[in-house]
């Protein structure tokens, strides 16, 4: 797809979803990453429904430290795999109070150390917690998206993520994840489509070659 069209296809979605934002809670980057870690496998509205009652006691990496991990593991249960996430956490805790004087890196390479932070996670605490956009974060949707739209037709998120930045300028890489978590949620869910009252339908290959 060309890089005009692409930008065409995002500026409608834009005015169609213009309050699309972030929807994880958080009042620090180290909530934030958290948060993040939490979100795999799982939704962000389970996320938000779990952090409350472990930010109201423990909001700082370390708290973390200090948490037995068995205590973490039982407060992020709902969230799915709990083992691991805890163990990350209290790694990534760990990591970020003994190398970064407690506070969160705000650079790629340092984010990418932490225990379980892939280039999801970081691109997403460069953009939410610090207002610095290095990438665009590829999660379920991005993928889906863009393989049926036609910004991509690679496989894994990195690929992904390296065509979409071949496609947007900068200045696009604070709203593309947004835009399309909002889209995917809303009209082109993973099972049956609503590509009928989808505004972006004349543009997108998934709906050319269904027709």
């Amino acid at each position: 797809m060309k890089k005009e069209e692409s930008i065409k296809i995002l500026n409608i979605l834009k005015e169609t979803y213009p309050d699309a934002k972030c929807s994880l809670d958080f009042t620090s980057p180290f909530e934030m990453l958290v948060a993040v870690i939490l979100s795999a496998q799982c939704t962000d509205d389970r996320v938000n429904k779990t952090t409350p009652s472990i930010f109201c006691k423990y909001s700082t990496p370390e708290d973390f430290v200090k948490m037995p991990l068995e205590t973490l593991e039982g407060l992020i249960h709902p969230c799915g795999f709990y083992k691991n996430k805890a163990k990350n956490i209290k790694l990534t805790a760990e990591k970020i109070v003994n190398e970064f004087n407690g506070k969160v890196p705000d650079n790629m390479e340092d984010l990418l150390s932490l225990p379980g932070v892939g280039r999801k996670t970081a691109n997403v605490v460069m953009l939410e917690a610090f207002g610095k956009p290095q990438g665009i974060a590829v999660d379920t949707h991005a993928k889906r998206l863009s393989n049926r739209i036609g910004f991509s037709d690679k496989d894994t998120p990195e690929k992904i993520e390296q065509d979409l930045l071949k496609l947007f300028p900068y200045e696009y890489l604070k709203d593309v994840n947004h835009i399309l978590i909002y889209h995917g949620r809303a009209t082109c869910t993973a099972r049956s489509p609503k590509c009928q009252e989808c505004p972006i339908n004349s543009y997108c290959k998934y709906y050319k070659n269904s027709k």
